[in-house]
């Protein structure tokens, strides 16, 4: 009978040397809290990250500003959200323990559902990366995208994940621990695997999204030296420099995991585990598994810093979070608001008396005048005002004196 092969999970087998190690003040028992609060960290802050990107998203979507791109930014920080929401903790609890102690069905899709996450993530770069060049390529053309296309997009993507991954939840098996173990009869399809696997899921990929970009950023070049639709090449560059961005932090972040895995895979489908090929360090194992993790929190970051049209999103949020609702503008005054300019009204008829009394009021003192009023409603009029009177009709009156010069004025 034929020996089967045990590809044990990185998590278990670090595990595994930890429990040899008797001594609680030993460095594994302290990677045992630091590691668990370190996955914390990234966790709590990722979340936060993904989910102010998504809602900017959507907020741009309900304004009807709807394209493929923004659909595929859209995509990949949901798959980092899953991954931080369901992987992450589970890695952290396992991290913690001296035995797996999740149950089967943890053990069982576990390490499948962290794989189809991380590759519908470099699906999704791949298909970003072909968006993206043909935007640069014509950026002033109107491209019409229907929300049936994109969800088409966005199903294909996630089929193709789940269907590439099925091997890692067809052999991972609860036996003295969460363990990878291929039968007999899956040998050769699993030695064809192992390599096929890294090829189709990170080399392949992400190389077709960098040629991409930069076929990508030569249309960019190319197009920067003219002067007209200046707005939309420089909108084109900084698109192209944010996805580029990402592709770059995912294949450097995801590429320690990598070697650790085949390294692993390896060693098991050779039975080569001796001081000629040893196992992959334990430092290397937990470095690997942070920067993967680490991926997560990173791209939104990146998206956040560098699109203009994601921190207009995430400012015009801090603000509906923090600040008191604004009053409402004024109206600007216009020909239908009372504020407007009204056409001149005719001044109000001022009465003969009324006038005589302001003519008065001017000359004499404001105690004189009350006294001559009162006498005036008795019927008594005084000498001097008889005079005044006999001055102004008589035309007497000298132009010094005269307290309404402009009566005369209009006469000459």
């Amino acid at each position: 009978m034929e020996p089967t092969l045990d590809y044990n999970t990185t998590t278990n087998a670090s595990i595994d040397k930890w429990s040899l190690n008797g001594q609680p003040s030993s460095p594994h028992e302290d990677l045992r809290v630091i590691v668990p609060s370190v996955l914390g960290v990234i966790c709590a802050l990722g979340v936060a990250c993904n989910l102010t990107a998504m809602f900017v998203l959507l907020s741009n979507a309900h304004k009807g500003k709807l394209s493929l791109i923004n659909s595929l930014i859209f995509n990949l920080m949901f798959a980092d959200g899953l991954v931080l929401l369901f992987s992450v903790p589970f890695k952290a609890a396992s991290f913690s323990k001296a035995s797996w102690t999740l149950g089967r069905v943890v053990c069982k899709t576990s390490a499948w559902f962290l794989h189809t996450c991380m590759a519908a993530k470099s699906f999704t770069v791949a298909v970003m990366a072909k968006a993206c060049y043909r935007y640069v390529s014509n950026p002033t053309k109107q491209v019409s995208i229907h929300l049936g296309s994109i969800v088409v997009v966005l199903f294909f993507i996630w089929l193709s994940s789940c269907c590439v991954t099925i091997p890692q939840w067809l052999f991972a098996v609860l036996q003295n621990g969460c363990n990878f173990i291929v039968p007999p009869e899956a040998r050769e399809f699993m030695s064809v695997y192992v390599k096929a696997y890294p090829l189709s899921v990170y080399c392949a990929p992400l190389s077709v999204a960098l040629m991409y970009f930069w076929k990508a950023y030569g249309q960019c070049q190319r197009r920067s030296s003219k002067t007209q639709n200046l707005r939309t090449q420089i909108r084109s560059r900084k698109l192209t420099l944010m996805l580029f961005s990402l592709t770059v932090a995912m294949a450097i972040l995801w590429l320690p995991q990598w070697v650790v895995w085949i390294w692993e895979r390896h060693l098991a489908e050779k039975h080569l585990e001796n001081h000629l090929f040893p196992s992959p360090p334990l430092l290397l194992i937990i470095s690997a598994q942070l920067l993967t993790f680490s991926m997560s929190l990173v791209n939104p970051l990146i998206v956040l810093s560098l699109s203009e049209e994601f921190r207009e999103g995430y400012r015009g949020l801090w603000r509906r979070l923090t600040l008191r609702k604004q009053p409402p503008p004024k109206a600007k005054p216009g020909p239908h608001n009372p504020t407007s300019l009204r056409s001149p009204s005719p001044r109000p008829e001022v009465s003969v008396e009324s006038s005589r009394d302001r003519s008065l009021s001017q000359s004499l003192s404001q105690d004189q005048f009350d006294q001559k009023k009162a006498k005036e409603e008795e019927g008594i009029v005084l000498p001097d005002v008889e005079q005044f009177w006999h001055e102004r009709e008589g035309g007497s009156q000298t132009a010094e004196n005269d307290p309404i010069p402009w009566e005369h004025q209009d006469n000459k």
